[in-house]
C-alpha cells in the first residue's frame, strides 16, 4: 500500500462519509468540507495558499503567515532547516 500520509481514524472519516468528532485530536480543525481533519485537508488539496490554511483554522492569511515565520526561524535555529 502506498503511504498516503493519513491515519485509519481519517480514512475511516473519508470510506463513511462522517465527520470527525474526536475534538481532542491534534489533528481536528472545525472544517466540516473536510471531515474536520487537517489530514484530510492536506490529502484533498496538497498545497495550499496562506489564505486557503486560515480559512480552515478560522484565523486570517496575515496571522498564517506570522506562525510560518515564527516556524520557520524555529527550525533555522535548531539546525532543523536548510
Amino acid at each position: 500500500m502506498k503511504y498516503d500520509g493519513l491515519r485509519s481514524c481519517s480514512r475511516k472519516c473519508m470510506t463513511d462519509k462522517k465527520q470527525c468528532t474526536q475534538k481532542e485530536c491534534r489533528m481536528f480543525i472545525d472544517y466540516t468540507d473536510e471531515y474536520n481533519c487537517c489530514l484530510i485537508s492536506i490529502y484533498e488539496n496538497g498545497n495550499m495558499t496562506l489564505r486557503e490554511i486560515g480559512e480552515r483554522l478560522g484565523i486570517s492569511f496575515a496571522r498564517v503567515k506570522q506562525i510560518e515565520t515564527v516556524a520557520l526561524a524555529k527550525m533555522k535555529d535548531n539546525s532543523l532547516f536548510s
